[in-house]
């Protein structure tokens, strides 16, 4: 069975990472790979709307596998380009899959989020967390720094003082800290979180699909374009939105008091 189950349903599509037995671990051989193909058929699917990111079992990811690591094996194996060409061909391929994602993202965070786990995590556009959750950016713990790009995903969801905070300490935060810091914006019961999510997901799925992209696409240019550079995007973007047919059904909805019926057009 693959590592990375995809399953979808109407415009929906749920992404769950499937091993359960460690807890998730990820950056394995061959996940740069699983991830970017299904990152491209959602791109590719312009009927999805929404995706979900979860894990299978009680963990939503702990992190790198750490018996590879000790033993020098999978990705970890080798001297250092060896190394540095599995970080490129495995994490570093899953991550930049992730920033490419042309739909929103949520992700359903089940249980622990640790390490590359987080950081997976962090690369959502809307976090839902179990209120059992737990996070943490543990490289430090084990003598490694953020090899994922942690240094540029986490200051840029929790702010520079709590990254700092988190990866310097090497500390795990509870549900209810992460909550508190703006690292998830809703907490849950495990037996609600999917029930939760998958709601959310139906919302964002009522909008029209072209321009919710685009919104996407917006808001990822914005964490490091200039405001003049997202001026003329959003001028661009807006232009072609008025020329859609999902654009006029909207305003006709309006007018006519009825929930609009949007075909991506």
């Amino acid at each position: 069975m693959s590592a990375l189950l995809f399953q979808k349903e109407g415009h929906v599509v749920t992404l769950t990472i499937n091993r359960p037995e460690s807890r998730n671990p990820l950056g394995e051989p061959g996940d740069g790979r699983l991830f970017a193909d299904a990152i491209d058929r959602i791109n590719q699917e312009r009927d999805i709307r929404c995706a979900i990111l979860t894990g299978a079992g009680s963990a939503f990811s702990a992190g790198g596998n750490l018996k590879a690591m000790r033993e020098h094996s999978g990705a970890f194996a080798g001297g250092p380009a060896r190394i540095r060409e599995g970080y490129r061909d495995s994490i570093h391929r899953m991550v930049r899959a992730l920033l490419s994602i042309e739909v929103p993202l949520i992700a359903a965070i089940n249980g622990a989020a640790i390490g590359l786990g987080n950081d997976v995590a962090c690369l959502a556009d809307i976090r839902i967390a179990a209120d059992t959750a737990v996070f943490g950016a543990t490289f430090l713990k084990i003598g490694l720094v953020p090899g994922d790009g942690g240094a540029w995903i986490l200051p840029r969801v929790i702010g520079q003082s709590r990254a700092a905070e988190l990866l310097f300490t090497a500390d795990t935060i509870d549900a209810q800290t992460a909550l508190r810091w703006g690292l998830v914006s809703k907490l849950v019961s495990s037996e609600k979180l999917m029930d939760e999510v998958r709601a959310l997901a139906a919302r964002i799925c009522r909008q029209p699909p072209d321009v919710l992209r685009m919104t996407k696409k917006l808001m990822r240019e914005a964490q490091s374009a200039s405001f003049e550079t997202i001026m003329e995007m959003s001028g661009a973007m807006q232009a072609l939105a008025h020329t859609t047919a999902d654009h006029r059904e909207a305003l006709d909805a309006f007018f006519e008091k009825r929930p609009p019926q949007f075909k991506g057009e």
